[in-house]
């Protein structure tokens, strides 16, 4: 057999989507372990682990390799999967007199398919509003304010200084350092800037124009008010309720996916043994449960205000 002829069979398409399968499956925890912070760490701390999260993501050489071959592993388990869909559909093209198809095989394998087309979509729409937000729209970044006293006079009578509030904002850097970057003079009663950042994330002091830092992207914020908590100042997305809702759905067919697809990868791979088939399956059940479960409890308790 010549070597196209078995990179067209359906025996290699089904190890490529095997093996392409439990790399996703990998994926899925690695992704899942970032966002739980979310809803793990609260306040302050939390903004920053994430937002700190999602810079390594971005910028760890390691990291940006494995996402291109996440990216292509999505493409070709989506595409291979359609492949077989058409192949198997073409291997039949007369229906039984007579099919009983859930006396064979669950609703699942029946509907992979169609289950990972919609997958398909929710991981293209998903991208759209955070992954391509982070790498091309202009995201703010993680900033604090705190209220400082300082001396403005003092008290003819009793002599004690006189302190009055301003405001100090202060961006993250990536060393972690907070850095000033304004200030609410009181005398002018206006903001003054000491920092000017250029190029997105850069940091330069205004009165040297020398770099002093590198700030985060507040990532942290988007996400927040994508599912409808403000966060410094981000807009709340007027569509969260929806956006949590369908984001909900979508794990569900995940699951439905994982449900059939995660023991199945293991068998297309040959891996059928009678001591070791049984627990395979026990963790396929357990993985397409709470894996997607995982994920879908985030954007609800975001929405209903437990995460602030």
């Amino acid at each position: 057999m010549s070597k196209s002829a078995i990179l067209k069979s359906s025996i290699a398409k089904k190890y490529w989507m095997a093996l392409t399968g439990l790399f996703l499956c990998t994926f899925l925890i690695g992704h899942l372990i970032g966002n739980l912070q979310l809803i793990t760490k609260f306040g302050e701390e939390g903004r920053r682990a994430f937002n700190e999260y999602a810079y390594f993501m971005q910028h760890n050489i390691f990291i940006k390799v494995l996402s291109y071959v996440t990216y292509i592993s999505i493409l070709f388990h989506a595409i291979d999967g359609l492949m077989l869909a058409v192949q198997n559909k073409k291997a039949r093209p007369q229906k039984y007199a007579y099919n009983n198809a859930g006396a064979n095989s669950s609703t699942a394998s029946r509907q992979m398919a169609l289950l990972g087309s919609i997958i398909l979509i929710f991981i293209v729409t998903h991208m759209v509003n955070f992954w391509a937000k982070m790498h091309f729209d202009h995201i703010p970044l993680h900033q604090v304010t705190k209220s400082i006293e300082i001396p403005v006079g003092q008290d003819p009578t009793t002599g004690q200084p006189i302190n009055q509030s301003i405001d100090v904002y202060y961006y993250l850097t990536t060393k972690g350092e907070y850095k000033e970057y304004a200030f609410m003079n009181p005398d002018k009663q206006e903001l003054e800037n000491t920092i000017d950042v250029k190029d997105e994330t850069f940091l330069y002091d205004k009165n040297s124009e020398l770099k002093v830092g590198e700030g985060y992207k507040d990532l942290h914020s988007v996400v927040m008010a994508f599912f409808g908590q403000s966060k410094e100042g981000a807009t709340t997305n007027s569509m969260a309720l929806v956006a949590t809702i369908l984001y909900v759905l979508s794990m569900a067919v995940l699951g439905f996916h994982l449900w059939h697809g995660f023991a199945s990868a293991f068998q297309s791979l040959g891996m059928r043994h009678k001591r070791y088939t049984p627990a395979i399956a026990i963790t396929g059940k357990l993985f397409a449960v709470i894996v997607p479960l995982a994920f879908a409890i985030i954007p609800v308790l975001i929405f209903i205000g437990f995460v602030k």
